[in-house]
């Protein structure tokens, strides 16, 4: 018998259609309904590739008892984040509140009558563990506090609704723009110290602060840091430890140590965007690292293969664990990815065996539960003999060689993988939706990476995946989220329809996308275009005309929001508003218009105060104000432009133009004022490189 969850396109919510829980999506009739039963709500909100989301909806939400008393007692919600990142971001802002911490699964407890949190945490197990009293407890002490105690119910709610409405005012504090520079430089000092490798705690890309430490790095700040140091560390940390797939290529989303070895195996496109698009920016500034270039080869290669749709978008994730045989009930974390000694010992020679090790950490023992995470030894190119190995190793796991495994279709449910005739070993399950804002940003990461390697399958790539979201995802003249092929079936590959109003990182991230294409391809202006055309739309909807600064969501997608916030602070993905703010910069310095400077002028006095009191919640914002401060525009020929794409210019915009003043061969525009004309190549840098860093 399956639940309501089972009619919805999101993978993560079919995964727990077979639950005995009486689970309702998201909408106005669970809503309705709860407030017409007086059930409080039990919210939870998770992701397809989240381990823990997995653990619990095999264990407390397949429990017959806990669901029989959430049935009876409460009206359970399950929400998939990455369709609804502005429910996510309110209700993990209140779980930070009451507890101090977040993460995923987030299950909330709301009242039916205005949706207001409160009770809040993440894992439940289903008897009392890991220091975590039993679900059920939980369950039967929230009704009963639920029904005995109104009035600390009722002092409780005020309390967090007064601070999620505080939280989303983003009061002011007097920082003005004349304290610009000082504040630059606390904001990259501050990425910059937060990337500086340390010894404890989990390893993560943190590329918006990766970015804001090397573009900051051209700065003549005073500094207990080196800027490109630590930023080409980040770059090693990322192309050499085990984060990445050394065999089969892109990026896993994090690793559980300090020293970047032993993964969380799932394969975010977020990620692996933001990753490229960095490794070809430190590329461009000089650090021409191997390992680099063969990072992003190999991650676009497994773009290709596993991760791009025949209508041309990307797939939005891969899960972290994987069954090693189809009669197995429940899948093991990383079993697609590492190694047995053993297996290592009967797929190659002694030789070679010896060979690999001498550049991977591989011993019998393992890094891994007995088995082996591949991590590089040292930085460099690799061996012809060491690659061969390496293909040996894909061979294994995707059962052909490289070069004749050039579609690698996804398994798109757990039922799939453990049925389908793999060649070599089972896979993940693939999350196949398409997502506007991560899609953005893997097209940015291939764009800039045109720019700098001029290999034109990176551009095709993302010229494909951006003509999909013009085509697909508008409805009735307006920008959607999501689309999904059809995931019910292996054989469809049918568009599904748009769904979901665009959100502001979607919005962001696209235009971002779009202006990036324009600059890796300055003969297409319909990208220039289509981005000015999204940013009106961008603008009418979610522009706070009192405030500066864009809302999460729509005018009239907000009806179900309890607070409407306007994002500031980069996690995984960039903040929206920086990204947007930089746009704003970008989109006058191109078009003349200073509309869009004004408005970029209004979105970071939004977002001062908080810039000053919070450095290290958003390096996006640091980033657009240094475009803000250091925006520099080159007119110059198409071929002129080219040539200087590959060039680490992180504040620089081009416009191609036909004529020029006699004898030159480009005009460098500062703000509103341009300098001389530069007769040669060496005065166009000089005037360039300068104009980057006179703010």
């Amino acid at each position: 018998m399956t639940n309501r969850l089972a009619q919805t396109q999101s993978l993560y919510l079919r995964k727990h259609a077979e639950n005995p829980i009486d689970w309702w999506p998201w909408c106005d009739e669970a809503l309705a309904t709860a407030k017409a039963q007086n059930k409080p709500i039990f919210l939870s909100i998770g992701y397809s590739s989240c381990h823990w989301c997995t653990v619990m909806e095999g264990e407390a939400f397949s429990d017959p008892a806990i669901a029989e008393y959430m049935n009876t007692n409460f009206l359970p919600i399950k929400v998939d984040r990455e369709e609804r990142p502005d429910l996510d971001s309110i209700y993990m802002q209140a779980l930070q509140m009451m507890s101090g911490q977040g993460g995923w699964p987030l299950n909330v407890f709301l009242t039916p009558d205005d949706l207001i949190p409160f009770y809040a945490g993440t894992y439940f197990p289903v008897e009392p563990r890991y220091g975590r009293p039993g679900f059920l407890q939980v369950l039967e002490a929230i009704r009963r506090y639920y029904d005995t105690e109104k009035e600390d119910l009722t002092e409780r709610k005020a309390v967090i609704l007064e601070s999620l409405l505080t939280s989303a005012g983003l009061q002011q504090d007097g920082v003005t723009e004349s304290q610009d520079k000082e504040l630059l430089h606390k904001g990259w000092e501050t990425a910059t110290g937060i990337i500086t490798p340390n010894q404890f705690g989990n390893s993560f890309p943190m590329i918006p602060y990766a970015e804001l430490a090397l573009r900051g790095s051209r700065f003549d700040f005073e500094s207990r840091y080196d800027g490109k140091q630590v930023s080409t560390q980040r770059g090693l940390d990322l192309a050499l430890g085990g984060i990445y797939d050394h065999v089969g290529g892109g990026f896993h989303r994090y690793t559980v140590d300090p020293t970047w070895t032993v993964p969380h195996f799932e394969k975010m496109l977020y990620d692996n965007g933001q990753i490229v698009e960095y490794l070809a920016n430190l590329w461009s500034a000089g650090v021409q690292e191997p390992a680099f270039e063969r990072a992003i080869a190999l991650t676009v290669q497994w773009l290709q293969r596993e991760m791009t749709a025949p209508s041309g978008y990307f797939y939005a994730a891969q899960d972290a664990d994987s069954f090693t045989t189809p009669t197995e009930a429940e899948p093991e974390e990383g079993a697609f990815y590492v190694w047995s000694y053993s297996e290592l010992q009967q797929l190659l020679t002694p030789e070679e065996l010896t060979d690999l090790q001498q550049h991977f950490t591989v011993t019998p023992n393992g890094n891994f539960e007995g088995k082996n995470v591949l991590q590089r030894r040292n930085a460099g190119k690799l061996s012809a003999t060491v690659e061969s190995i390496l293909a040996k190793l894909f061979a294994a796991r995707y059962g052909a060689t490289p070069d004749s495994v050039k579609t690698f279709p996804p398994a798109r449910n757990n039922q799939e993988a453990k049925t389908k005739n793999w060649k070599g070993r089972i896979p993940a399950v693939t999350d196949t939706k398409m997502i506007v804002a991560w899609n953005s940003l893997m097209i940015s990461g291939l764009a800039r990476a045109y720019a700098v390697f001029q290999k034109p399958e990176y551009l095709e790539l993302a010229a494909n995946a951006a003509n999909f979201i013009l085509e697909n995802q508008f409805v009735d003249g307006r920008f959607h989220r999501l689309n999904y092929v059809d995931a019910q079936s292996a054989a469809s590959q049918r568009v599904g329809q748009a769904t979901v109003l665009a959100q502001s990182e979607d919005y962001a991230f696209f235009i971002k996308a779009l202006l990036d294409l324009y600059t890796a391809n300055p003969e297409q202006k319909n990208w220039l275009e289509r981005a000015i055309a999204i940013q009106e739309e961008f603008h009418e909807y979610l522009w706070s005309v009192e405030l500066g600064g864009y809302y999460n969501t729509s005018s009239d997608a907000s009806q179900d929001l309890i607070v409407r916030e306007r994002s500031y602070a980069d996690n995984a993905t960039p903040s929206a508003n920086g990204v947007a703010i930089a746009n704003l910069v970008r989109i006058a310095l191109l078009t003349d218009n200073l509309d869009y400077l004004d408005l970029a002028e209004q979105g970071l006095k939004a977002f001062r105060s908080v810039m000053s009191r919070a450095p290290q919640a958003s390096p996006s914002l640091f980033t657009a104000l240094d475009w803000y401060r250091n925006a520099t525009l080159i007119r110059t020929s198409v071929e002129q432009i080219k040539s200087l794409i590959s060039e680490y210019l992180p504040s620089a915009a081009f416009v191609a133009v036909s004529k020029l003043p006699e004898g030159s061969i480009g005009l460098v525009c500062q703000g509103l004022k341009c300098l001389a004309p530069a007769e040669n190549l060496d005065k166009l840098m000089q005037q360039v490189q300068l104009s980057q860093v006179r703010g």
